[in-house]
């Protein structure tokens, strides 16, 4: 076994104190130190720079059964995507100095399986992009775009949380792979000016400023083609409304829903998909890893040539984690909500 370091047998990490009656709030999160264990044969000690904060993780720490992922258990430490440097190896395939991404974070030393592990170049994108546009979210967009939507040369397509961090890539990538018109929704005059001035949306609906039916219908009025679906609710009615004949819905998440106590549109609308012979898709990105290679081929073009602007918005500290997921629950981020662990990597 090599490694940088001969002495880390203590590390910080994020816990869960208990679950949230309605809104997490700060108190139902704790920040501990807990032992390093010892490498067994085929594991990696990673210093973690940088780890990821996603809206899925609402949903994760509810008592329900999730069929694509696993609840958070009180009294454990979260967990989440992560890359890190690898500083001691007990792996031959992965050497001291690499820079992996990997399953834990929310935390600031894991101990991970090198099997479970992916090398990240950083000559292809900074270490950051590689939990944003390049890593799970960035392929979200485009496995929802191009397999579940099959998004066509010339669509007009409407991406809904067009600020967040798989919106903000979905919309990108519409665009570049040949969109004739995307829109997108968000919650905020200035997120609204930003995906028409920095991201080349050709129209942004504020809906905190308008009902989204009908903003959608002033920023495409002729219909689209194609919804990516991030919030579901009055968004979902809207697109149906909006949508020709043959038009196609990737459903990719549900976010107006989680812990939602108020009215909700009625299932009724959905004979709208039918009149319309539209095709409703549901997918969970894990399911598609065969597009990986091609989405990372093609995407990492796009950045190096400057077509594709990636958007993170960056807490410092483990202090800060809790803080930055709660902020993204309400809306305070634009495009990937990253946390920096280590301090002397830049964004």
């Amino acid at each position: 076994m090599t490694g940088y370091v001969t002495k880390m047998t203590t590390t910080r990490v994020v816990t869960l104190v208990r679950r949230p009656h309605a809104e997490p709030q700060a108190d139902d999160f704790e920040i501990v130190e807990v032992p390093v264990p010892p490498l067994a044969d085929g594991q990696l000690l990673v210093r973690n720079a940088f780890m990821s904060v996603d809206p899925s993780m609402r949903g994760r720490l509810d008592e329900t059964v999730k069929h694509y992922t696993t609840n958070f258990q009180v009294g454990q430490p979260l967990d989440g995507s992560a890359v890190g440097l690898v500083v001691q190896s007990a792996d031959q395939s992965v050497p001291v100095g690499a820079y992996v991404r990997h399953r834990l974070g929310w935390r600031e030393l894991a101990v991970v399986d090198a099997t479970t592990v992916s090398v990240v170049d950083e000559t292809i994108a900074p270490l950051s992009r590689w939990l944003g546009v390049l890593g799970q979210t960035g392929l979200t967009a485009y496995v929802g775009l191009v397999r579940a939507a099959d998004l066509q040369r010339g669509d007009s397509v409407f991406v809904s949380a067009a600020a967040g961090a798989v919106g903000t890539a979905a919309a990108q990538f519409a665009r570049l792979l040949g969109a004739s018109r995307v829109v997108g929704s968000t919650g905020g005059e200035r997120k609204a000016a930003l995906l028409v001035d920095e991201l080349g949306l050709d129209g942004a609906v504020d809906y905190r400023s308008e009902p989204i039916r009908a903003g959608l219908e002033r920023v495409a009025p002729e219909g689209i083609d194609v919804y990516f679906d991030n919030v579901g609710g009055d968004h979902l009615v809207a697109a149906l409304d909006a949508l020709h004949i043959g038009g196609r819905v990737a459903l990719c998440g549900m976010i107006s829903q989680v812990g939602a106590t108020g009215p909700r549109p009625s299932i009724d609308h959905l004979i709208l998909a039918v009149l319309k012979r539209v095709t409703l898709r549901g997918f969970i990105v894990r399911d598609h890893e065969d597009l990986r290679p091609e989405f990372e081929e093609r995407v990492g073009s796009w950045l190096r040539n400057g077509e594709l602007v990636s958007k993170q918005t960056v807490a410092d500290g483990i202090e800060g984690a809790v803080d930055a997921f709660l902020g993204m629950l309400r809306g305070g981020n634009v495009g990937k909500m990253l946390v920096r662990l280590d301090p002397a990597v830049a964004e």
